[in-house]
């Protein structure tokens, strides 16, 4: 896993920022509390970033890794001193508006976790599409990684190197079930790639360890509808896999949601072996760390939403 193939290198010049043509509704299931909960997807300003709106609350919180608050079984945002300010399992939803190229939107929410639909982003993108996407008239900014960031725990590791042409991904991961096993994937993203090889894969979970986070008070609302249930070299769900290698796409589609936490779109090549929502924030938090790690990419380009990044390499 130390390289990637390569492919035909294309400059990758400015591109305009996107939001939603228009706002789209839906309800669904959070997947740890069990609630009932009202999604929606509004069009945003240029440089405003992705923003989850509690309406029940009346507060926004900024999709950004400084905001992350936990990461044990999904990425929660939240604001400092306002304990109730939470949102819960972003990752699917941040994936598909990143896949889509929706740099700007605002995510309502009337409690404290995103809908885990069919548990991938392939329903949250059927609702990117009905919405339409439109460009806007300011130029986006770019995150462009300039040394090697790495973070580990144990066997797992995640690292991001310098690479001049867009955003490549590798993920590899190993689990003892015989239905998971060893598995790999690499690829360039692009909304296309993300669209073909990683929307549809649905989130995974040992049927030995549900008894255990249902008695913790989570996975309260999980199903075989939402989630792949593995049991040994058996898995549970009537209709099988959605791909032979489901596993480890859905591991980079969470890879890809909570690395868009970056603000911006990033320039680089992404490694990671066992790792998880966890080790996806402290990357960032590692890289944003040392200003000599990265630069604002193209600097003449930056907008209001990405003025944060001037801040993080004061």
């Amino acid at each position: 896993m130390d390289g990637l193939p390569q492919t035909p290198a294309l400059q990758i010049g400015p591109e305009r920022q996107r939001t939603l043509r228009t706002g789209i509704t839906c309800m669904g299931t959070g997947l740890h509390s069990g609630r009932r909960v009202q999604l929606g997807l509004r069009p945003a300003a240029t440089g405003t970033g992705i923003v989850f709106r509690r309406t029940d609350l009346g507060v926004d919180i900024p999709a950004r890794f400084d905001h992350v608050v936990d990461s044990r079984l999904c990425t929660v945002i939240g604001l400092e001193g306002q304990p109730e300010a939470r949102a819960a399992t972003i990752e699917h939803v941040m994936a598909a508006l990143a896949g889509a190229g929706v740099h700007n939107a605002i995510v309502e929410l009337d409690c404290a976790e995103v809908p885990i639909l069919d548990g991938s982003a392939a329903e949250f993108l059927f609702l990117i599409d009905c919405a339409g996407v439109v460009e806007q008239s300011e130029f986006t900014s770019g995150i462009e990684v300039l040394r090697p960031v790495r973070v580990e725990q144990g066997e797992a590791f995640a690292e991001l190197r310098p690479f001049a042409f867009g955003f490549d991904m590798a993920m590899s991961i190993a689990f003892d079930a015989a239905a998971i096993g060893r598995q790999a994937l690499t690829l360039r993203l692009t909304p296309e790639t993300f669209r073909a090889e990683l929307a549809r894969a649905r989130t995974f979970t040992m049927v030995s360890e549900i008894e255990a986070l249902r008695s913790a008070g989570l996975a309260l609302g999980g199903s075989l509808d939402n989630a792949v249930v593995v049991d040994g070299a058996a898995i549970l769900n009537p209709a099988g896999l959605r791909m032979r290698d489901e596993f480890v796409r859905h591991k980079l589609l969470d890879a890809v949601g909570d690395l868009a936490l970056a603000g911006a779109p990033l320039r680089a090549r992404f490694i990671g072996h066992r790792n998880g929502h966890a080790l996806n924030n402290r990357l960032l938090r590692a890289l944003f760390a040392d200003a000599a790690n990265w630069r604002p990419l193209p600097a003449a380009m930056q907008t209001a939403g990405s003025r944060w990044l001037e801040h993080a390499a004061a």
